[in-house]
């Protein structure tokens, strides 16, 4: 009788107050939503929801603990959390029955960050030939320049504010000459070049 009290005035952990998690965290499909964003994002939400031990590789408590039974039913909502926040593709390569949130956590990052050296050149080398006249406009040419230096930092190999300004002027037709010029001269954020842009092309 003591033990049922107890449990009915314990606190509801604020993890059962989530009702959809991707209003929280967006869904990872490793093109608009870059594995280090989908972590960035799924980690603040872990820490404010105060689960993190349940990703960063602290060991779940033996099934005769005590508190196993509510550790395990935490987990499966975390687990439900990462299968909820994968593109369809990825999530057949992390599904799995057997898991713990830690288990799935570990596959996806080996997904993204396993063969780094092969995944960095084609990376790099779609980055170095994007043109603006190979995107269908001027906001998704730096938007998906944006993305693919994301995607470049997910493999170790970042692309400063300064690298993707630069690539952004290398991509432009020859009569942005004048306007790239003067953005290589002053090298402005990226978010002050591509505004620029917009203007210019506006213009």
């Amino acid at each position: 009788m003591g033990d049922q009290t107890d449990q009915a005035n314990k606190p509801l952990h604020p993890l059962y107050t989530v009702t959809d998690i991707t209003r929280k965290v967006r869904v990872l499909d490793g093109l608009k939503v870059s594995y280090s964003s989908w972590v960035k994002l799924f980690q603040l939400h872990a820490q404010g929801y105060k689960v993190m031990n349940h990703i960063n590789g602290i060991r779940a408590p033996a099934k005769e603990d005590p508190t196993y039974a509510s550790w395990s039913e935490i987990d499966a909502i975390i687990l439900q959390w990462i299968y909820g926040t994968l593109l369809d593709d990825l999530l057949v390569r992390v599904l799995d029955t057997n898991h713990t949130a830690l288990d799935a956590w570990s596959r996806v990052r080996e997904i993204f960050l396993n063969n780094k050296g092969a995944r960095a050149a084609a990376l790099e080398h779609e980055f170095n030939n994007l043109t603006l006249r190979s995107m269908p406009s001027l906001e998704s040419y730096c938007q998906k320049l944006k993305d693919l230096g994301d995607q470049l930092n997910d493999v170790d190999h970042p692309v400063g504010d300064q690298r993707l300004v630069l690539q952004l002027v290398r991509g432009l037709p020859i009569e942005y000459d004048t306007f790239g010029a003067y953005i290589n001269q002053s090298l402005p954020s990226w978010e002050t070049a591509c505004s620029m842009l917009q203007l210019e092309y506006q213009r």
